[in-house]
């Protein structure tokens, strides 16, 4: 973890404290994520002690689909390295919009939203990063919703 201890002077005596420390995280290993999609291994307080964000890889599947959900108190950025993803979002996921490599995409805390790959033979990846270092305790399922994309 991304923790070393280190004496700290602290009223005449020293006392070990942790302190955060920087860490490199080989993003080779996968999740399935609550929301239904693929995460590989990436920056979070449990990987690296992270105490105000997580960032990680996601690679969406040709033709794949997440579940509808929100991210409770926590805002997410995504920037699209490859391929085409689409997403519904708004209280009843009523809005639609397509994002392309190159785009960078934000989604206010609260957010009720939808992802989905729009190719049916090209895999869309993205480096997502969120306000929650806890990476998936923030996520909300909303199965009402998930008929409401189409």
């Amino acid at each position: 973890m991304g923790e070393e201890t280190q004496a700290v002077e602290s009223s005449s005596k020293y006392t070990p404290r942790t302190v955060p420390t920087c860490v490199v995280i080989q993003a080779k290993e996968t999740h399935m994520g609550k929301q239904g999609l693929p995460y590989f291994r990436g920056v979070s307080a449990t990987s690296a002690g992270a105490q105000g964000l997580c960032m990680h890889l996601l690679t969406i599947p040709p033709g794949g689909r997440g579940k509808a959900h929100l991210h409770a108190n926590h805002e997410t950025t995504i920037y699209i390295l490859s391929g085409e993803a689409e997403m519904w979002y708004g209280e009843r996921l009523q809005q639609h919009l397509v994002v392309h490599a190159g785009d960078l995409l934000y989604i206010p805390a609260g957010m009720p939203h939808l992802p989905a790959n729009c190719s049916d033979a090209e895999p869309c990846t993205a480096v997502v990063a969120r306000t929650d270092p806890n990476e998936q305790e923030s996520v909300i399922l909303l199965p009402a919703l998930n008929r409401e994309a189409v």
